[in-house]
């Protein structure tokens, strides 16, 4: 199986704004990089080679993605110069306390569609996770788990 992932913010600012130069700067830096590291599978993107102009909820700006497994991924979001950025998301992101990202399982050669995605993340919202929705503790626990019945892990 493959592992989905939508994460969700809004915005502190109109993506033309002066302010959000820093992320909008580097965002196609940030997504090849995300395209050539390896476990990684797909992304949603439109024409400008990103997704900045998707929105879901309450004008709520989304990554969905796909990758091989959550080592890949968990590899992308903090080894590489992606850890930079997510680091000073709040320069460009608002806080909010809402869960703002979710994971689920795909079939390899599924690609989920944004509104699945979005009913994810609000069922892990309402109801916690589970089988249909969980967030980076529940899927570190199922990587370990995995690890030890194949016997790599300690």
């Amino acid at each position: 199986m493959h592992l989905a992932e939508l994460n969700v913010g809004k915005f502190r600012y109109p993506t033309t704004d002066a302010r959000m130069a820093g992320f909008m700067q580097n965002l196609d830096l940030v997504n090849r990089l995300a395209e050539r590291s390896p476990g990684f599978v797909w992304r949603l993107k439109d024409e400008t080679n990103n997704a900045t102009n998707f929105r879901v909820g309450d004008d709520i700006a989304v990554n969905l993605s796909v990758w091989e497994d959550a080592k890949s991924l968990e590899n992308f979001v903090f080894n590489t110069i992606h850890a930079k950025f997510y680091r000073k998301k709040e320069n460009w992101f608002e806080v909010s306390e809402q869960t703002h990202l979710v994971f689920w399982y795909v079939e390899p050669g599924q690609l989920p569609t944004l509104d699945e995605a979005w009913s994810r993340l609000i069922d892990l919202q309402n109801n916690g996770p589970s089988e249909r929705a969980f967030g980076w503790a529940e899927i570190m626990d199922i990587e370990r788990m995995r690890s030890l019945r194949c016997g790599t892990g300690r």
